[in-house]
């Protein structure tokens, strides 16, 4: 038997039923496939490592995802874990699970490929997950991503098209486009959406994983009017409500573009409704600054929320200012909770 555990993002989601149609052959073998976007999600991995170990001491368990490509000597010292595989090595799991070397992890931005596997199903899911792109190109001063996940790269459309046929076929309703940095999808991200609806005008739902407020154009705005069967609920990759911190996270949007764009998607589809994720106690970041977030979030209406207290990942330029004292941090992610029912 073959368990795979996954944290974090969608596109672990995606990669888990990967693994799981890949190594079903297999039999004690736990993948765990590992997230880094914040201390607390490495701390959480290596919690569930031991545990998994405790619970089936004769399995083999191989630990792949961003932490292990970032953090790779963490992972690599744990007596639990028989196999560290890089973000680009996982790709081909089955051929480095015979390996002599515990450690496979190589420099994730010589990596241009992608997986060709294509899924049949989410197990115990009735939305599918689809990926559409992969790395970031972008520089945001508190993100570890781009050194874990590589450059900004596009699946072929022909690929993505493929995939969502043979999902339709298994009965899947919901499909759901994600990727690292969505909206940067090459050559056009309204391109391809409007490509999938026209292929599939039967798809009940098309729905989008986070997107990028700065990367919106006007041409999605007017597909999201046009195709009832586009989901009418936008989750944004917000951050803060401050101009002045979003300039310091090295944002691209300012708290006008967000207000901005969420009248115009109102306007597009009355019924829109929105969610977004926020970092509270970013570095620098005083009341007045906080206090314009939780302003933002009223004046756009954002209804449900994705909440982290700030947490520094060595290596980024965020991580070298001036900090806020993590009590600071929790308290105000409790606030912006509490302003909102927080989702997943």
């Amino acid at each position: 038997m073959v368990k795979v555990v996954s944290f974090g993002c969608r596109i672990n989601s995606y990669e888990a039923e990967i693994f799981k149609e890949k190594l079903k052959s297999y039999d004690n073998l736990i993948v765990v496939n590992t997230c880094a976007v914040t201390k607390e999600a490495e701390r959480q991995c290596c919690q569930t490592i031991r545990k998994l170990k405790k619970e089936n001491p004769n399995a083999k368990i191989v630990v792949t995802g961003c932490a292990a490509q970032v953090s790779t000597n963490r992972f690599s010292q744990m007596e639990e874990v028989d196999l560290v595989l890089g973000n680009m090595e996982k790709t081909d799991i089955e051929k480095y699970l015979i390996s002599k070397d515990k450690t496979i992890v190589g420099d994730i931005f010589s990596f241009s490929g992608y997986d060709a596997y294509m899924i049949t199903g989410f197990e115990g899911r009735e939305r599918a997950f689809v990926e559409i792109q992969q790395g970031c190109d972008h520089r945001c001063t508190y993100c570890i991503i781009p050194y874990a996940r590589g450059a900004n790269r596009s699946v072929k459309k022909e690929k993505i098209i493929e995939q969502i046929k043979l999902l339709l076929e298994q009965g899947f309703k919901e499909i759901c486009l994600t990727g690292i940095d969505a909206c940067s999808y090459k050559p056009s991200f309204s391109g391809l959406v409007q490509d999938i609806l026209t292929s599939f005008p039967e798809l009940p739902s098309l729905q989008f994983g986070s997107l990028d407020p700065a990367a919106i154009d006007d041409d999605f705005i007017e597909l999201v009017k046009k195709y009832p069967n586009i989901c009418p609920h936008f989750h944004f990759s917000i951050q803060s409500g401050d101009n002045l911190i979003l300039k310091r996270m090295g944002r691209r949007h300012q708290r006008e573009d967000v207000i901005s764009l969420t009248k115009k998607l109102r306007l597009a589809r009355i019924e829109a409704t929105f969610g977004a994720d926020f970092i509270c106690g970013f570095p620098t970041e005083t009341e007045d600054n906080f206090n314009n977030t939780l302003k933002l979030v009223e004046e756009a209406d954002i209804t449900k929320l994705h909440v982290f207290p700030y947490s520094e990942r060595p290596g980024t330029p965020a991580s070298k200012m001036p900090q806020v004292p993590v009590n600071i941090r929790r308290k105000r992610a409790e606030i912006l909770r509490n302003l909102r029912k927080e989702t997943e």
